[in-house]
């Protein structure tokens, strides 16, 4: 009765809306003539990608197999364990250097990377000038290594030496750890290349007093929930990448009282690490990255998937892994970030993305929940629509919304999760990723702030090789 008294469901009583895609020459015509119209911004694939979304997206396992990986993604548990030198968890030798992003050499290293490794060089005590540093690498005195290969990630150029402090993160669901060097703080530092003496003194006061007092703090408070923290962050307005000053707050009041009551660690110590933590609004962002890289690597090796495991990039490349593909990394050059700039820094002065950081935005944090962390978009150089946006395009190219990691402005709805090769090939949209913009020279330091989107070419070689795996499998 009801569909013969309002025939097509009352599509005729009512004014219609046009949805359109494609060109917007027939959209604008409409509103010219006052017709409400909703344009989708779609387009078709490339053509050269038919044959691998095909080969990919008709796998009768590949849904059950991106949902396993997502599902191992957001139901791991990284918890916060401890805190050791590089040398004692990662088993490093003097002279073996672990970097951000894909597999690089000196010969192809960017000068933020090869500022850094200088300073490892001096740190190390390895060289006793920056240029006798960089003689020794030229020579081939150090082995560099990816922080991926070993469980680890590292922020902007991410270069760990044998004495540097990690904090060690585990996976109590699924048996996995994962390490990240402790945060040096902003500006002239070395993970964004540079080497004076004032890094290198910081550095070494990091080996000698912080991280045994944030050992004895976290061995004497006990495994910390790093998902419930992150959780609470994201409500108190961060996003876990550009912006943590909430999280690293939560994180000393989860430390402070196990500081005070840890033994033998002096009262000048304990205050000297405190005050240095809480005047780094960016502490947490490392202890965030090992949770990330923890959640990200239980959901590895899932035959078939083609859930993002990693996004990263050396300053040089940037590259992805996935699941279904092992450790293979599949790489394009890296792009220079848009952003906001500091001085009298400008684009020119900007070196390609680098860093590991974006294993944040691989496990639902960082541009992928702009949308809770309105504050952070003054530092990107963007705004507060263009944030809500951006975690809106997001869930357009994921594989789930993340049941605990939840935004307040979305009406509590979880954060876009689990980046799918496919779709973001199927849809043109790339992830959208926070990130620091270092000095193109060596020594700069950080000269910005904002967004890079890496090409989509770098997710349609990862799925062409899936294709070819799965291909190969039938």
């Amino acid at each position: 009765m009801a569909d013969r008294a309002r025939p097509l469901g009352g599509l005729l009583a009512r004014d219609p809306v046009v949805v359109t895609a494609g060109e917007g020459v027939f959209a604008d015509a409409l509103a010219a003539q006052g017709v409400p119209v909703r344009p989708v911004d779609w387009r078709p694939p490339p053509s050269e990608t038919e044959a691998a979304l095909t080969a990919v997206l008709s796998d009768p396992g590949h849904v059950d197999a991106n949902a396993r990986a997502v599902e191992r993604l957001v139901t791991a548990r990284p918890q916060l364990v401890d805190v050791r030198p590089a040398r004692d968890v990662l088993d490093l030798d003097a002279g073996t250097f672990l970097h951000a992003g894909p597999p690089l050499d000196w010969e192809r290293a960017s000068g933020p990377m090869r500022g850094a490794l200088i300073g490892a060089m001096l740190l190390e005590g390895l060289a006793e000038t920056p240029l006798g540093a960089e003689h020794a690498l030229e020579r081939g005195a150090a082995t560099l290594e990816s922080c991926h290969a070993h469980a680890t990630v590292g922020p902007m150029a991410g270069v760990v030496s044998p004495s540097m402090w990690m904090l060690v993160v585990e996976d109590a669901e699924y048996g996995g750890t994962a390490y990240c060097p402790l945060n040096e703080g902003l500006g002239k530092v070395l993970r964004f290349g540079s080497y004076g003496p004032d890094v290198i003194d910081r550095l070494d006061w990091m080996g000698e007093v912080l991280g045994p007092v944030l050992q004895a703090a976290v061995r004497t408070r006990g495994p910390l929930d790093l998902t419930a923290l992150i959780a609470e962050a994201l409500r108190m307005g961060d996003e876990l990448h550009g912006r943590n000053r909430a999280a690293t707050s939560l994180l000393l009041r989860e430390l402070a009282p196990a500081l005070l009551a840890a033994e033998d660690v002096p009262r000048d110590r304990a205050a000297a690490a405190l005050r240095f933590t809480a005047g780094n609004d960016q502490f947490f962002l490392n202890v965030g990255m090992a949770a990330a890289k923890a959640c990200a690597d239980a959901a590895r090796n899932v035959p078939g998937s083609s859930l993002v495991v990693a996004m990263a990039a050396n300053g040089t490349d940037f590259g992805v892994q996935v699941s279904g593909t092992g450790d293979r990394w599949f790489t394009v050059p890296a792009s220079v970030p848009e952003g906001r700039y500091l001085g009298g820094h400008g684009p020119d002065d900007a070196n390609p993305d680098l860093g590991d950081a974006a294993i944040v935005e691989t496990a639902g944090m960082g541009g992928f929940a702009l949308a809770a962390a309105p504050a952070v978009v003054r530092s990107v150089g963007g705004d507060v629509p263009g944030a809500l946006a951006a975690t809106h395009r997001m869930y357009e190219i994921t594989l789930a919304e993340h049941p605990l990691l939840q935004i307040p402005l979305l009406s509590f709805r979880g954060t876009p999760v689990g980046v799918d090769v496919a779709r973001v090939v199927r849809t043109g949209i790339p992830p959208v990723i926070d990130t620091g913009i270092a000095g193109r020279a060596a020594g700069t330091g950080q000269v910005g702030a904002g967004l890079v989107e890496p090409p989509r070419a770098v997710f349609t070689a990862a799925l062409t090789a899936l294709a070819e795996i799965e291909q190969g499998r039938g």
